[in-house]
């Protein structure tokens, strides 16, 4: 089933954001655990990959260094440059469900824009 929805906690959210800003200019990336069920993906935690990179214009990591975990529902990584649309790169390497993008200047949820695996934007929800 497509996804129709993703809902964070508003601290979710706030971790999103406080990693980009942690990580900028670099772009940073983050892991997104959680569940998808009939269409509605709810991200509970978010992991930091070992090993990650972060560079001016990219961020990455191995899945090898990763144990096998089935909750993870996608990846959520910083755009510095505040445009947050996919690259054709990011649909290359989509992983997972969703994809979160987070634009500078990362100061709020307005902030923040989400993708299925096609680069199709998918509402979000915050809940507190």
């Amino acid at each position: 089933m497509p996804v129709q929805k993703v809902v964070f906690t508003k601290e979710i959210v706030d971790s999103i954001l406080s990693y980009s800003k942690m990580n900028h200019p670099r772009e940073g990336i983050l892991l997104l655990r959680g569940r998808s069920r009939k269409g509605v993906v709810e991200v509970q935690s978010i992991v930091v990959p070992p090993g990650a990179v972060h560079g001016e214009g990219f961020s990455g990591f191995s899945w090898w260094m990763l144990p096998i975990d089935l909750s993870y529902v996608g990846v959520a990584h910083s755009h510095p440059s505040g445009y947050a649309v996919p690259s054709h790169e990011d649909l290359l390497h989509v992983t997972g469900r969703v994809m979160v993008i987070a634009g500078f200047p990362y100061t709020d949820e307005g902030c923040i824009r989400v993708y299925d695996v096609n680069g199709k934007k998918v509402s979000f929800e915050v809940r507190s």
